[in-house]
């Protein structure tokens, strides 16, 4: 990797967490070294990257462009990298990894069978659990790597964005609630709920998107909690409760007509999927697995 190349990777992580701490963290770097990749960057292209509005880092209008083509040029680089390895020979090995419950019902499946179609003699396993689970396995060094949605970050391990998903209000199209097109977070607290089981990252969104307004978790009407994404949207089919749930986890669903999205005003629900692992830098197979799934997006 360039000195460029590695600007532009301190550069993402930045814009990614807005955080010089937590950047050079994950990047296993000094804060000042940080600063300086960052300064360097601004007095090329001339420009501010970053502002602080009080203790919060905010990205400039020059930031966000640079973040959308420095973002391009690292795709087209890892597909770019991750095919030529593919020329030195027959991968191998055993792949231990862990997937919290969104990730492996329904982003997962489809790249593990064109990894193992492409690397037969790969011995891949998956331990399935919430977020703080898949954490804990790899703390423990039951798993090689793990795919999380948790916000908080375990002292000890390293996190690589994987993809960004939403969390959607979803109710059934038959139901009460069938003419509600938009509730505001006052209104969400009158209506019935059923959500994720305490631990989900999908929980932990919830609770400080919440946050951010004022509000609190337990001000919410929660009919029920459930373990997994599956029971819920089976229960909410079934009910005139309503759900917070993956985007990726109602496609079909929403395409059939059986449930539908309900906007939430003013409630951002945004979050990051990442890969977690134990090392600064992985091991060759955990590496080429990750980019396997990103160039697989």
């Amino acid at each position: 990797m360039t000195m460029d190349d590695f600007r532009l990777k301190v550069f993402i992580t930045a814009a990614r967490t807005l955080s010089f701490t937590r950047t050079a963290e994950q990047l296993d770097i000094s804060q000042p070294a940080v600063s300086k990749h960052i300064g360097e960057l601004e007095a090329r292209y001339a420009v501010q990257l970053f502002t602080r509005r009080g203790s919060r880092l905010e990205l400039t209008e020059a930031g966000r462009r640079l973040l959308g083509a420095a973002e391009r040029v690292a795709d087209d680089y890892r597909r770019l990298e991750y095919e030529m390895s593919l020329c030195t020979g027959q991968t191998e090995g055993e792949l231990r990894l862990g997937a919290s419950t969104t990730i492996s019902q329904y982003l997962l499946p489809p790249i593990l069978a064109r990894f193992t179609a492409r690397f037969p003699k790969v011995r891949v396993s998956v331990l399935s659990g919430n977020s703080g689970q898949v954490e804990q396995a790899l703390g423990d060094h039951r798993i090689d790597l793990g795919l999380v949605e948790s916000l908080s970050r375990r002292q000890g391990l390293h996190y690589t964005l994987f993809r960004p998903d939403e969390l959607v209000l979803v109710a059934r199209s038959g139901g009460a609630g069938a003419r509600i097109e938009s509730v505001t977070p006052e209104a969400l607290c009158r209506i019935p709920l059923v959500l994720r089981e305490s631990g989900s990252g999908t929980l932990e969104v919830i609770t400080a998107a919440l946050s951010r307004l004022g509000m609190r978790l337990s001000q919410l009407h929660v009919v029920l909690r459930l373990g997994s994404t599956e029971g819920i949207k089976g229960f909410v089919r079934n009910s005139d409760a309503m759900a917070i749930v993956s985007a990726f986890s109602v496609v079909d669903e929403l395409r059939s007509g059986a449930l539908r999205i309900v906007d939430l005003e003013g409630l951002s629900l945004l979050r990051d999927f990442v890969f977690v692992h134990a090392e600064a830098h992985p091991a060759r197979l955990v590496r080429q697995f990750m980019d396997f799934a990103l160039a697989s997006r």
